[in-house]
């Protein structure tokens, strides 16, 4: 193993620990914000007044810092799977603190992801020698990577303008699609910045040159972006099932990203290639056993009777029988009770 490797594997570790406590924290900071005001799901920023939630984000801070670190040292294909080390720490303390059961084949699927992320450690290339930030900008304009960032912007879009209106509170791949996708791009910006100071500390300063502060502005952006809708998935669903989504998604388009503009697997043999693929994908497994063992949060009242139209009650009669009731029509003598939408608010 290169030591370049070693290092980013420590650091990846570390962000992985730092990372999946983040998520547990933030989603209790959520939960206290919630229950004294407008959640986040429903357009609310209460919780930036949460001192927890605040907790949380240090946190998060922290781990991502040395993920940043991390991406200087090795390759994305190393550290972005390692990852699903976060999902094991955020399982398991959503069990104990939030209880959220973490059941046999969830215990499995922790199992899977600690075995592959070994195996594409063992295999991992190592990282490419990089001399300037010139080099990451012609490696980030050539046609298929532009092809790429065209693509994710194009999908984004769709997904905020058309699909978040319409499925956001229902279905979860909305809000992490965003995530992931962004992500992405978070990725490869971050990863030239943090080449960009590396050089500039070993004498060779990047500061001055306009490529540096085009990837600081996309990064910037991005990750904006992903915090702003992270924290409407963590607070609509289920955190045991957000975390493996999110991270099966993200490290997807992670790699692929990566592949396309830093040309990971140049000079890799078919073996290591298929090794480092068939790590991932135990990892997957992993991850998407979790998902499918852990219990989705129950639906609060209001919410399921928020649907109800406001000019339809629902009336109650003598004999046991209920039927639905327009507030135009006269009620029956025998009616023993009106229950209206606005009763399970």
């Amino acid at each position: 193993m290169y030591t370049g490797n070693l290092l980013g594997f420590g650091l990846a570790v570390s962000s992985s620990a730092f990372i999946g406590s983040s998520f547990i924290i933030k989603k209790k900071g959520l939960q206290r914000a919630g229950a004294c005001g407008t959640r986040a799901r429903s357009g609310g920023y209460g919780y930036l007044l949460e001192p927890l939630w605040w907790i949380g984000m240090l946190t998060m801070v922290v781990g991502e810092f040395a993920n940043f670190i991390a991406y200087i040292y090795a390759p994305a294909v190393l550290v972005t799977p390692l990852g699903a080390l976060s999902i094991i720490v955020s399982a398991v303390l959503a069990h104990l603190l939030l209880n959220e059961k973490l059941r046999r084949l969830g215990i499995l699927g922790c199992v899977l992801c600690i075995v592959g992320s070994t195996v594409i450690v063992l295999h991992a290339p190592g990282e490419h020698s990089i001399g300037s930030v010139e080099e990451i900008w012609d490696l980030a304009t050539q046609p298929a990577f532009l092809l790429y960032t065209a693509s994710a912007i194009a999908v984004v879009l769709v997904l905020v303008l058309y699909c978040e209106p319409r499925y956001g509170q229902t279905n979860m791949m909305v809000y992490i699609g965003v995530c992931s996708i962004n992500g992405s791009l978070t990725v490869m910006s971050v990863k030239a910045i943090g080449i960009a100071i590396k050089l500039t500390l070993e004498g060779s300063s990047q500061v001055a040159r306009y490529q540096t502060w085009i990837f600081v502005m996309v990064a910037v952006t991005c990750i904006i972006t992903q915090l702003n809708y992270l924290n409407k998935a963590l607070d609509t669903f289920n955190t045991a099932v957000v975390s493996p989504i999110y991270y099966a998604m993200f490290t997807s388009f992670t790699i692929l990203a990566s592949a396309i503009m830093f040309k990971d697997w140049s000079g890799q043999s078919v073996s290591t290639i298929i090794s480092v693929l068939c790590g991932f994908m135990t990892v997957l497994s992993g991850t998407m056993i979790l998902h499918g063992t852990r219990e989705p949060d129950p639906q609060p009242v209001s919410d399921m009777y928020a649907s109800l139209s406001p000019q339809i009650s629902w009336i109650v009669h003598a004999n046991g029988e209920i039927w639905k009731h327009k507030d135009n029509e006269e009620s029956c003598p025998e009616v023993v009770a009106i229950i209206q939408p606005d009763h399970f608010k």
